[in-house]
Protein backbone atom coordinates (compact mmCIF):
# COMPACT_ATOMS: atom_id res chain seq x y z
CA UNK A 1 0.00 0.00 0.00
CA UNK A 2 0.93 3.58 -0.71
CA UNK A 3 2.24 5.85 2.30
CA UNK A 4 -0.82 8.09 1.79
CA UNK A 5 -3.09 4.98 1.86
CA UNK A 6 -1.28 3.85 5.35
CA UNK A 7 -2.34 7.43 6.55
CA UNK A 8 -5.65 7.48 5.21
CA UNK A 9 -6.33 4.15 7.20
CA UNK A 10 -4.18 5.14 10.35
CA UNK A 11 -5.77 8.21 10.79
CA UNK A 12 -9.69 6.44 10.27
CA UNK A 13 -8.62 4.16 12.63
CA UNK A 14 -7.52 6.22 15.60
CA UNK A 15 -10.55 8.62 14.48
CA UNK A 16 -13.04 5.59 14.59
CA UNK A 17 -11.91 4.07 18.04
CA UNK A 18 -11.59 7.36 19.62
CA UNK A 19 -15.12 8.82 19.17
CA UNK A 20 -16.51 5.70 19.80
CA UNK A 21 -14.44 5.66 23.26
CA UNK A 22 -15.63 9.08 24.89
CA UNK A 23 -18.99 8.17 23.79
CA UNK A 24 -20.88 5.75 26.84
CA UNK A 25 -20.54 1.54 24.73
CA UNK A 26 -21.42 -1.76 26.15
CA UNK A 27 -18.90 -3.93 26.40
CA UNK A 28 -19.40 -7.34 24.61
CA UNK A 29 -17.23 -9.96 26.13
CA UNK A 30 -17.93 -12.47 23.57
CA UNK A 31 -16.51 -9.97 20.79
CA UNK A 32 -13.44 -10.25 18.32
CA UNK A 33 -11.58 -7.31 20.11
CA UNK A 34 -8.45 -8.58 19.11
CA UNK A 35 -9.71 -8.44 15.36
CA UNK A 36 -9.11 -4.69 14.66
CA UNK A 37 -5.39 -4.94 15.72
CA UNK A 38 -4.71 -7.55 14.01
CA UNK A 39 -5.75 -6.17 10.97
CA UNK A 40 -3.87 -3.46 11.89
CA UNK A 41 -0.86 -5.57 12.65
CA UNK A 42 -0.79 -7.61 9.54
CA UNK A 43 -0.96 -4.65 7.56
CA UNK A 44 2.15 -2.99 9.15
CA UNK A 45 3.76 -6.07 8.71
CA UNK A 46 3.61 -6.94 5.58
CA UNK A 47 5.25 -3.30 4.39
CA UNK A 48 8.73 -3.28 3.44
CA UNK A 49 9.26 0.07 4.83
CA UNK A 50 8.92 -1.08 8.60
CA UNK A 51 12.69 -0.75 9.25
CA UNK A 52 15.22 1.51 7.56
CA UNK A 53 17.57 0.03 5.10
CA UNK A 54 20.41 2.83 5.82
CA UNK A 55 19.86 2.32 9.48
CA UNK A 56 19.06 -0.79 10.44
CA UNK A 57 20.10 -0.81 13.76
CA UNK A 58 18.62 2.71 14.88
CA UNK A 59 15.40 1.96 12.95
CA UNK A 60 14.79 -0.69 15.22
CA UNK A 61 15.55 0.87 17.97
CA UNK A 62 13.22 4.12 17.18
CA UNK A 63 10.72 0.86 16.88
CA UNK A 64 11.33 -1.10 19.44
CA UNK A 65 11.16 2.29 21.68
CA UNK A 66 7.71 2.91 19.54
CA UNK A 67 6.71 -0.62 20.92
CA UNK A 68 7.13 -0.14 24.23
CA UNK A 69 5.49 3.15 24.60
CA UNK A 70 2.08 2.08 22.79
CA UNK A 71 1.05 -1.13 24.64
CA UNK A 72 2.01 1.77 27.82
CA UNK A 73 -0.29 4.09 25.96
CA UNK A 74 -3.02 1.21 25.62
CA UNK A 75 -2.70 0.34 29.16
CA UNK A 76 -2.98 3.84 30.81
CA UNK A 77 -6.17 4.53 28.41
CA UNK A 78 -7.67 1.02 30.00
CA UNK A 79 -7.07 1.96 33.20
CA UNK A 80 -8.70 5.12 33.39
CA UNK A 81 -11.77 4.30 31.56
CA UNK A 82 -14.47 3.70 33.68
CA UNK A 83 -16.83 0.55 33.63
CA UNK A 84 -20.01 0.03 35.18
CA UNK A 85 -22.83 -2.65 35.28
CA UNK A 86 -26.13 -2.22 34.49
CA UNK A 87 -28.84 -4.00 36.75
CA UNK A 88 -29.56 -5.85 33.86
CA UNK A 89 -26.32 -7.41 33.91
CA UNK A 90 -24.96 -5.02 30.64
CA UNK A 91 -21.36 -3.93 31.24
CA UNK A 92 -20.68 -0.51 29.28
CA UNK A 93 -17.48 2.19 29.35
CA UNK A 94 -16.51 5.59 28.55
CA UNK A 95 -13.36 6.94 28.30
CA UNK A 96 -12.57 10.12 30.68
CA UNK A 97 -10.87 13.16 31.12
CA UNK A 98 -7.78 10.72 32.43
CA UNK A 99 -7.91 8.94 29.02
CA UNK A 100 -7.51 12.53 27.38
CA UNK A 101 -4.33 13.29 29.53
CA UNK A 102 -3.22 9.72 28.60
CA UNK A 103 -3.48 9.82 24.84
CA UNK A 104 -2.08 13.07 24.99
CA UNK A 105 0.76 12.09 26.48
CA UNK A 106 1.49 8.79 24.70
CA UNK A 107 0.93 11.37 21.45
CA UNK A 108 3.69 13.67 22.76
CA UNK A 109 6.31 10.94 23.53
CA UNK A 110 5.18 9.23 19.72
CA UNK A 111 6.05 13.18 18.09
CA UNK A 112 9.24 12.86 20.22
CA UNK A 113 10.32 9.22 18.78
CA UNK A 114 9.88 10.52 15.81
CA UNK A 115 11.94 13.88 16.08
CA UNK A 116 14.58 11.76 17.40
CA UNK A 117 14.72 9.09 14.12
CA UNK A 118 14.24 12.50 11.83
CA UNK A 119 17.36 13.81 13.41
CA UNK A 120 18.54 10.69 13.16
CA UNK A 121 18.01 10.67 9.28
CA UNK A 122 15.96 7.39 10.18
CA UNK A 123 13.36 6.98 7.05
CA UNK A 124 9.78 6.48 9.02
CA UNK A 125 7.17 5.02 7.13
CA UNK A 126 3.31 4.70 8.28
CA UNK A 127 4.02 1.18 8.77
CA UNK A 128 5.70 1.41 12.14
CA UNK A 129 3.06 4.04 13.40
CA UNK A 130 0.24 1.55 12.52
CA UNK A 131 1.85 -1.35 14.15
CA UNK A 132 1.91 1.24 17.73
CA UNK A 133 -1.80 1.89 17.15
CA UNK A 134 -2.29 -2.16 16.76
CA UNK A 135 -0.21 -2.43 20.19
CA UNK A 136 -2.19 0.70 21.91
CA UNK A 137 -5.55 -1.44 20.98
CA UNK A 138 -4.70 -4.91 21.84
CA UNK A 139 -3.38 -3.57 25.04
CA UNK A 140 -6.46 -1.31 25.59
CA UNK A 141 -8.84 -4.13 24.49
CA UNK A 142 -7.41 -6.92 26.77
CA UNK A 143 -7.39 -4.71 29.86
CA UNK A 144 -10.90 -3.74 29.52
CA UNK A 145 -11.89 -7.08 29.20
CA UNK A 146 -10.16 -8.26 31.92
CA UNK A 147 -11.44 -5.81 34.23
CA UNK A 148 -15.07 -6.36 33.07
CA UNK A 149 -14.59 -10.34 33.74
CA UNK A 150 -13.46 -9.44 37.29
CA UNK A 151 -16.71 -6.93 38.03
CA UNK A 152 -19.13 -8.89 40.78
CA UNK A 153 -21.83 -9.21 38.61
CA UNK A 154 -24.69 -10.85 40.98
CA UNK A 155 -27.52 -11.56 39.38
CA UNK A 156 -30.62 -9.82 40.52
CA UNK A 157 -32.36 -12.65 41.98
CA UNK A 158 -29.69 -14.00 44.23
CA UNK A 159 -30.45 -17.42 45.15
CA UNK A 160 -32.57 -17.97 48.78
CA UNK A 161 -31.49 -20.59 51.37
CA UNK A 162 -33.55 -23.61 50.49
CA UNK A 163 -33.91 -22.75 46.71
CA UNK A 164 -31.88 -26.54 45.40
CA UNK A 165 -33.32 -28.41 48.38
CA UNK A 166 -35.43 -31.38 46.87
CA UNK A 167 -39.14 -30.90 48.64
CA UNK A 168 -41.10 -34.22 49.09
CA UNK A 169 -44.73 -34.09 46.97
CA UNK A 170 -47.13 -32.43 49.29
CA UNK A 171 -50.12 -35.40 49.77
CA UNK A 172 -53.40 -34.46 50.44
CA UNK A 173 -55.16 -36.17 53.89
CA UNK A 174 -58.50 -37.13 53.40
Amino acid sequence: MSGLVNALLIVAAAAFVIIRQFRASRIDTDRRWWLLPGILAVLALREPDLLDAHHPTASLLVLGAELTVAPAMGAAWAWTTRIWAEPDGAVWSKSTRASVAGWGVGLGLRAALFAVGALLGIHQGSSALMLGLAATLLVRSGILIRRVQSLDQTPAHAPAYGDHVPRSPWKERV
